[in-house]
């Protein structure tokens, strides 16, 4: 009697599962019946995570141009920082008569034009100079001068006089006086400076944020669709640090945002509208 021997099976294929029944092809599932899928690894989930865009460390929009700004930083600043002229000229004066004590006819005149700046800033801190005053001004102080002039040309047995009790006037500070004044108008300067350290605002494309105190407290405003006014209400501001008022209206806000004393505010202003532009084309475009 002959006894038949049943031929052995296949060879396993290269990366098809043990065990699978006959029939099975490579890279199913014996179970359900399926393509197998294999699942992504922790590291390369957490990999993809961190690689993804993140709006808050990357504010600009997506198609925006490479001249675009990522944010706007504004500052205001009190106005006693336009008292920099005085400290200047408080620290000039204090060298020049460091280097030359004595009451000397040099020594009046550098202490009488400390005194006509210091004049000249109170008047800028005590009024505010439009462009329609600022041209009065002009005109009156030019009228004045022809005025003057031919009043000497009249009578120029009074001006004599008039320039005898001005001679009799002469102011005078010692290096000591310059030096402490210097002193606390730079310690003045250097708390604004601190201070505008932790109060200061933030124009991001798709947000306007307040950062103040000490602890960096934030306060966060809808960006989009937001509505600037640029007001320069005194010329004489403007001429010593190009600054002016900007206000700002956040979108469903019932109070605007007044920042007073912004320098550079042509500048800051021409960089906010083209970040908001260049974000509204990102939008229409992904529409």
């Amino acid at each position: 009697m002959t006894t038949l021997t049943p031929p052995a099976p296949p060879p396993t294929p290269a990366g098809s599962s043990e065990g699978a029944p006959a029939g099975t092809p490579a890279g199913v599932s014996p179970k359900l019946g399926r393509p197998s899928v294999r699942r992504p690894s922790d590291r390369l989930l957490r990999r993809a995570m961190t690689d993804s865009a993140d709006p808050a460390a990357d504010p600009r929009p997506v198609n925006a141009p490479p001249g675009v700004p990522n944010s706007v930083k504004l500052v205001p600043y009190p106005k006693a920082i336009l008292l920099y002229p005085t400290l200047i000229a408080s620290v000039i004066a204090a060298i020049w008569l460091t280097v030359s004590p004595a009451e000397t006819v040099t020594t009046h005149v550098v202490t009488a034009a400390w005194l006509g700046v210091f004049t000249a800033n109170l008047v800028v801190l005590s009024f505010d100079f439009p462009r329609t005053a600022s041209l009065t001004l002009f005109f009156l102080l030019f009228g004045v001068g022809m005025g003057l002039i031919l009043l000497n040309t009249a009578r120029p047995e009074w001006f004599p006089a008039a320039f005898d009790v001005i001679a009799r006037i002469k102011p005078f500070a010692n290096a000591a006086f310059f030096w402490t004044f210097s002193g606390v108008l730079g310690t003045l300067f250097l708390f604004i400076f601190l201070s505008t350290r932790f109060d200061y605002w933030e124009v991001r494309p798709n947000e306007l944020l307040h950062h103040h105190g000490a602890l960096s407290n934030l306060k966060r405003y809808s960006a989009p669709n937001l509505k600037i006014e640029k007001e320069i209400n005194d010329v004489f501001e403007w001429f010593l640090l190009r600054s002016g008022t900007l206000i700002l209206h956040p979108k469903d806000e019932p109070r605007a945002v007044v920042l007073e004393n912004v320098p550079g505010i042509s500048k800051k202003e021409e960089k906010i509208t083209r970040m908001l532009s260049a974000l509204q084309v990102s939008v229409r475009a992904d529409d």
